[in-house]
């Protein structure tokens, strides 16, 4: 078969999933575990892939969907089940209704600010899982919090987990890794300030919801670009998003705050400090225990990664083993987060698992989905599928490549979930046609990442972590529908900034 062919034969699954999950919307756990039959096929007769190649393929994917990323979305869903059956819910409720009533406000307070912080401390999930699950339960419809999660959980992801993407990348393609981090965050700069106006419009599903909430939002968008940009350009890949995310939040309850000095609390409705804080506890230990044991603090980070293993699943490859974290990973910490702040809150330890055990039972669907996903990854990833579909889209493309290289990325996040993995699979590629094509491989680089972040909204294993978390198993195919057509305009113009806008650092 020639590249052409292999192109078109290898986007067979890829297609499928769009096809069954966003028009024909068929239940995500049972098209996914076809999907995984149909892709195995392929690979064996196609790629040449042996029979036990593909197997361990599979095996390994479901293992890591297993650990460390169900593991996430367990112990998410699971903290916010235990707040709701305490009723500390409500007092987190009350405390946003303290801050602002306005659902628009909310919006980029918890999915665009603290949605922004989780993934850039934690990622895997966490940023689509937490906030989705708390706007649900503050009165949002579920459809929309899902959505809207998915939506707001792009740019940042592209230094998310301290970074881990855009580090990766400049390992796999020996790029200098501040300079990465800082052409990086240019090209994301202009979404990272549109993002919060579609965020609001979309709250109201009018343009008209602007009114009165242009200037916060506004400064919810800036005081993320600035930091972003200025962090990237100095320090590199780890704090960017941290910083980021923080500066945007506090600015967006400041500002709240001073637009909703007008409103008089009762009684009933002040929250004192100790009800406040044992609410928010699981959150404020989860973000401290993540910091802790991040490599901000090497001594602590070092010690937790004895706490690891290196297993040799994949048969393919002598040389290659799957890397588990036992501890020192965001769903450990989630999990030891909830059960100290339970412990605090005097919740019997008997009680907290039982939480637990239905929480686990409530996802069993979502565990077929995300371990079938993760498995077609790394079977197209094995095979040599997804390096075809990168080889084809550069020779049909020629020198209109840039326009097209955010594409890619968005290919590799649709497929594997994750940013990290996209730079993985198309990193080196990028720099490479970017070289043959003379242009800046920092900027061709970068635009994989810039990409991978758009695909993130589209991926089935984020979105269902998003239908986990809000109770909307099942409801996959209107979540993917609902957002394609966003991550289609995202591409679009980010592929016309690649491709029209390589100069523009020289203005910085």
């Amino acid at each position: 078969m020639n590249d052409y062919m292999l192109f078109e034969i290898a986007m067979i699954p890829v297609l499928w999933l769009i096809v069954s999950l966003g028009v024909l919307k068929m239940p995500a756990h049972k098209t996914c575990s076809f999907t995984v039959i149909l892709t195995l096929a392929i690979a064996i007769i196609c790629w040449r892939m042996k029979f036990i190649d593909g197997i361990t393929a599979t095996v390994e994917g479901m293992a890591i969907a297993l650990w460390p990323i169900l593991l996430v979305i367990v112990a998410a869903l699971f903290t916010y089940n235990l707040a709701v059956e305490t009723k500390t819910m409500d007092v987190i409720k009350k405390m946003l209704s303290s801050i602002t009533t306005d659902k628009r406000i909310q919006v980029l307070i918890l999915a665009w600010g603290f949605g922004g912080f989780l993934e850039a401390v934690a990622g895997y999930g966490t940023a689509v899982a937490i906030p989705a699950s708390i706007l649900a339960s503050l009165g949002f419809n579920p459809l929309f919090a899902a959505v809207i999660c998915l939506l707001a959980n792009t740019v940042p992801t592209a230094f998310g987990a301290l970074g881990i993407p855009v580090t990766t990348l400049a390992t796999v393609t020996g790029l200098e890794v501040v300079h990465l981090s800082y052409v990086t965050s240019i090209q994301l700069a202009g979404f990272i300030v549109l993002i919060p106006f579609l965020l609001v419009i979309l709250t109201e599903k009018s343009i008209k919801a602007l009114k009165g909430v242009i200037g916060i939002t506004l400064v919810s968008g800036i005081t993320f670009a600035v930091p972003q940009i200025f962090i990237a350009k100095y320090l590199g890949a780890d704090l960017p998003a941290l910083v980021a995310s923080i500066c945007s939040m506090a600015c967006t309850i400041l500002m709240a705050k001073a637009m909703n000095k007008e409103k008089v609390e009762t009684k009933e409705d002040k929250i004192g400090l100790k009800e406040g804080v044992l609410a928010w506890l699981p959150y404020i230990l989860l973000c401290g225990l993540i910091l802790i044991a991040s490599p901000l603090v090497p001594s602590i980070n070092s010690l937790l990664a004895k706490a690891s293993s290196n297993i040799h699943i994949y048969t393919g490859d002598a040389t290659s083993t799957t890397a588990f974290s036992w501890i020192n990973t965001p769903g450990m910490m989630i999990l030891i987060a909830t059960f100290i702040a339970g412990l605090i809150q005097k919740l019997k330890f008997t009680y907290m698992l039982d939480v637990l055990k239905r929480t686990i039972i409530q996802l069993k669907t979502s565990f077929i989905t995300i371990m079938s996903i993760v498995a077609i990854s790394k079977i197209m990833s094995h095979s040599g599928m997804t390096s075809s579909i990168s080889f084809g889209l550069c020779a049909i493309t020629g020198s209109f490549y840039p326009l097209i290289a955010p594409l890619l990325g968005a290919i590799g996040t649709f497929v594997t979930g994750s940013d990290t993995s996209a730079n993985i699979l198309f990193g080196a590629l990028q720099t490479e046609a970017a070289k043959s094509l003379s242009i800046d491989p920092y900027w061709i680089a970068a635009a994989n990442t810039a990409g991978a972040t758009a695909g993130k909204m589209i991926s089935p294993q984020s979105i269902a972590i998003a239908t986990s978390a809000t109770g909307l198993i099942g409801s996959e195919g209107k979540i993917l529908s609902t957002t394609v057509k966003y991550c289609l305009g995202y591409v679009i113009i980010l592929g016309l900034i690649v491709y029209f806008g390589g100069g523009v650092l020289t203005l910085f």
